[in-house]
Order: C-alpha cells, then structure tokens, then sequence
C-alpha cells in the first residue's frame, strides 16, 4: 500500500520525520560536481514561448469561434492542452525568476502567459510554489498537498480519481485558504493579475463570442485534468513505485513541447537553473539520479493511476517538521549554490 493506516481502517499519508531529499543531494552533487554552479542562470528566450503560445491560443479561438461544439472540444484536447500546459511551465519559469533578472519584469511576463489559461493563478502560483520547495510535504506551508478530507473523498476508486484529475484545478484553488496563516491571500501583484485576466477574457467573450472562451476554458481544464498531460501531477510526487521516493521525474518525449519539466528531481535539487538546461544537470551527475524511479510514459501513468488500487490521493509524503527543514536548508555547504540560487529566487 502507498498510504498507512493507523486505526482500524483509517488511511493516512505516509508521514516522515526526515527532512525533504532534495537539499541533502544537492550538497551532495556540489561536491562531486562543482562544474554544475556553471548552468546557474537565466533563460530570456522563454518569452518567445510565452508569446507563440498565446498567439497559437488565440489564434485558434479566433478560427474556432463558429465552429461546430466538438470540434471545438477536440482542438483543445489535442493542440490548446498542450499549448496551456507549456504556459503554466512558463509561469513556473517567471516564479523562479528564470527568465529576466528583475523580478518585476518575471512577474509581468507570469501575468501575460496567465492570459489564455482563463483564470487568473500566475501570481498566486509565485508564492506558494516558492513555499513548496521549502517546505516540500509540510501541511500547513505546502499548497500542493492535498487536503486530508480531499483524499478521504477520492480514496481509490477509478471514478473518484477521474472526477479528482477532471476538476483538479478546483481543487488547488482551496489549498491556499489553508496557508492564510504563513501567506496572504490578495496583495497588489494578485490585483494586477485579476483585473488583467478578466479585462482579457472579457475581451475574447465580447469580441469572439462564447465558442472561442469554450475553447480556452476547455484547453486550460485538460492541460492539467483529466488527458495524458494531467500524469504529470501524479509523477512529481506520488508515491508510484513501492517505496518511500517522494519526487520522481519523467524522462519521456513530451518533455521537448512541455521545456523539459519533467525533470523534476533535478529542478528541485537545482531551482535556480533554467528549463533548457535541466538534462545537463542528469548527464554531469547520472550517478545521482540512475538508481532512482522514474517515469517513461504520461499515459501509460495515467491509466495506472485510475485503475491501480494501491494508487490515491493518500500516496503522498507529509511531514510537519518545518523547523528540521530550515535548518537543513540552512546547512548546505556550498555557499556558492546558496548564494547564485538567492540571487536567482
């Protein structure tokens, strides 16, 4: 089983009292390879990516907007999900500030590839992401944690993880209600980025009409729901291979249209390289990430996830320990990663 139980039948996540695993091997591949503080950096090109996929986006709700209903469904499954899945990438890029060195300028960039995933998150994702890294697992700091009642309510069954993965971006919306303690909900950023968001999308709907907003709305739902592309929030950190591996990465070819964010074990060890450089990181230091599981195939992982029993919600690492995370974090020896990566985040 990928989950505890404590009592009776009571299913639990798999708890640890360690601290996550990320900042312990990046220590230790600084120490065998130094070479690799050379791919620290940034990636200005990545608004290029932002850009054509807007205009693909658009584009495509422009020449759809009289089009016949299923057609408009089928477009958005197999072109506009792909397109938006590569935006969120991008906005993950601009929350590490792997794109431009000001932080503003990554923040204005987040907020425009925001534009044709419908729903305003680019800034919101900036600061509980961040949170993530830091406190990888960590109920009360880690917004993608699933809720203990969200993985009662899905358990295992196939419909429930299909329902689940269908309106999962419901579902991280409700997360951050939970972190209000640590993080605030609304700033000035998060105004900027809602009134922009619904300025434009009232703008598609008034001037296109509803078949184009469908087709959007319909792209962003099966980016990150229910289609091969939503696998990739089973593979980062579900527990998929009968062990206690926590982060795993997909070494699969849909890594060349979603900028190599697969790689998941090696952006958490290194954060502050960019994108187009995350395969160099596993070829200098393969030592460190050949012994562990990975994934091969989005699809094959989810039909293994809807029907495989011993897969749910509940296979997830939680820990509470934010003090012990801290202190690790504080402990990595090479100042040089520590420093470049400050300068980055």
């Amino acid at each position: 089983m990928q989950y505890k139980t404590s009592t009776g039948d009571e299913k639990q996540f798999r708890w640890s009292n360690e601290c996550e695993p990320h900042k312990m091997r990046t220590r230790e591949i600084i120490n065998d390879h130094p070479e690799i503080r050379g791919l620290i950096g940034r990636n200005p090109y990545t608004f290029l990516v932002i850009l054509l996929c807007i205009a693909v986006q658009i584009g495509l709700a422009i020449a759809l907007k009289d089009a016949a209903w299923w057609l408009v469904v089928l477009a958005a499954y197999c072109i506009g999900a792909f397109a938006c899945h590569t935006l969120f990438v991008c906005i993950h890029e601009c929350a590490h500030n792997l794109l431009f060195k000001k932080r503003i300028l990554n923040t204005l960039a987040g907020i425009l590839a925001n534009f044709p995933l419908v729903f305003p998150s680019s800034v919101s994702f900036q600061k509980y992401h961040l949170k993530h890294h830091a406190f990888q697992g960590v109920e009360a700091m880690d917004a993608d944690m699933p809720f203990r009642w969200e993985a009662k309510l899905i358990d295992n069954s196939a419909l429930g993880k299909a329902i689940w993965l269908l309106f999962y971006p419901i579902f991280q919306v409700m997360r951050p209600f939970r972190l209000t303690k640590e993080i605030s909900l609304f700033d000035e950023w998060t105004v900027v980025n809602w009134v922009t968001q619904v300025a434009f999308m009232g703008g598609i709907i008034y001037f296109f009409g509803m078949h184009a907003a469908t087709y959007l709305i319909a792209s962003f739902f099966f980016s990150i729901g229910l289609h091969p592309l939503g696998a990739r929030w089973i593979q980062e950190h579900f527990l998929t291979h009968g062990d206690e591996q926590e982060t795993k990465s997909y070494y699969g070819r849909l890594n060349k249209v979603n900028l190599n964010v697969g790689y998941h074990n090696e952006h958490h060890d290194f954060p502050s390289i960019p994108w187009n450089k995350l395969p160099q990181i596993k070829k200098m230091a393969s030592k460190h990430y050949d012994n562990l599981g990975y994934h091969t195939s989005y699809t094959a992982l989810l039909f293994r996830f809807l029907f495989d029993k011993n897969l749910s919600v509940y296979s997830r690492t939680a820990r509470t320990n934010r003090g012990k995370q801290k202190k690790e974090t504080a402990n990595i020896s090479s100042k040089a990663i520590v420093n470049a990566g400050q300068a980055v985040l």
